[in-house]
């Protein structure tokens, strides 16, 4: 992995692609740790997490976690799931994010040197290439080590640096026995650190259950 120390980085992160990833390869991420890796690596500009949310449920498990990253120095975009029924009857949750993330890179891409998105979603490489035409330097978290691999291959391909998830997994990884390091409320609100068991280690397996280049999930009715 690697990055220029003076280079203006920018994270975008696909939350649920990023949950699947991190589910697939059987850890959790500690979200203090790897903003941390992040902002050893250059100055770190933005760090934005994308995630759809069922706002009409009464209580959604992944509430703390929008919470705490709100807190700690994530920038969140978010938007309500649309529910609808196919032809065949059955309930569809849709949830995708790649336009806001999309639109968003381009629009701070003047401001960044370095890109960093995560996601293994294909349907990134046309901003990869956008961004890169704009001289911007574009790195991708995904990983090759399941089967079928998270990332696609054009995807990897188009990017500058393609950064294996599972080699950041002692760096950014949730320490075993739930160890973090700091409480999430650090003396602020307790909104911040409700549901959190006290741990600075905020899991990554509280994304919602989106998982696919769509972002669907299906519930018979």
């Amino acid at each position: 992995m690697h990055f220029y120390p003076t280079e203006r980085i920018a994270l975008f992160i696909d939350g649920a692609n990023l949950y699947a990833t991190a589910k697939s390869l059987g850890f959790d991420i500690d979200y203090k740790r790897l903003l941390g890796l992040f902002r050893q690596k250059g100055h770190l500009i933005r760090a934005l997490y994308y995630t759809a949310l069922a706002e009409e449920q009464e209580y959604s498990s992944i509430r703390p976690l929008i919470d705490w990253l709100d807190y700690n120095g994530f920038s969140m975009v978010t938007k309500p799931t649309k529910e609808f029924t196919d032809t065949t009857g059955r309930r569809k949750v849709k949830g995708n994010m790649d336009i806001e993330l999309a639109v968003d890179a381009m629009r701070l891409a003047d401001s960044l040197d370095h890109i960093v998105i995560f996601s293994g979603d294909g349907d990134f490489r046309s901003l990869v290439a956008a961004l890169q035409q704009k001289g911007k330097r574009v790195s991708v978290v995904s990983t090759l080590q399941t089967q079928p691999p998270m990332v696609a291959d054009e995807l990897r391909r188009q990017a500058d640096q393609f950064i294996d998830l599972a080699e950041l997994e002692d760096q950014v990884g949730r320490a075993q026995g739930g160890g973090g390091g700091g409480s999430p409320n650090g003396g602020r609100s307790t909104r911040e650190g409700r549901g959190h068991s006290g741990r600075g280690a905020i899991l990554a397996s509280r994304e919602p259950t989106y998982q696919g280049d769509d972002d669907f999930a299906e519930e018979e009715v």
